[in-house]
Order: C-alpha cells, then sequence, then structure tokens
C-alpha cells in the first residue's frame, strides 16, 4: 500500500442515492412468516422481499386505510 494517495482528480459516486441505510424494525410474525416462506418458494432472501415490497409502495404512493376507534 502507498502511503499516501491522490484524490484530486476523483469524482462523488454517482449511485450513492441509491444505497441502503440500515435501520431496526419491528415486524409481527405473521407478517415475517409471509416473507420468510414466500423467500423458500422464490429463493430470495426475505430481507430483500420485504425491501422490494416496501419500495414498490413508496413509488406507486399506495396508502394504507387506517381507521381510529373513536
Amino acid at each position: 500500500m502507498r502511503k499516501e494517495y491522490d484524490f484530486s482528480d476523483s469524482i462523488r459516486n454517482p449511485y450513492a442515492k441509491h444505497l441502503k441505510k440500515q435501520v431496526t424494525l419491528r415486524l409481527n410474525t405473521d407478517a415475517v412468516t409471509y416473507f420468510k416462506s414466500l423467500a423458500r418458494e422464490t429463493g430470495v432472501p426475505y430481507q430483500n422481499l420485504i425491501n422490494l415490497y416496501l419500495t414498490e409502495c413508496a413509488h406507486s404512493g399506495k396508502r394504507l386505510a387506517l381507521k381510529w376507534a373513536s
């Protein structure tokens, strides 16, 4: 390895805005079981499936129909 590197001609990563961010979520067991069974069927890790589904919801603007008891 060199002692010093010259980054004066470097450019920013154009894909940096597409990187993932680690977060902690509390999911109910039904949701985890569903995505794990889907993962076994498809061969795609369940975390990736959850991410794909949430990304699709975000891009399509899908909203939950919540009704709070009054």
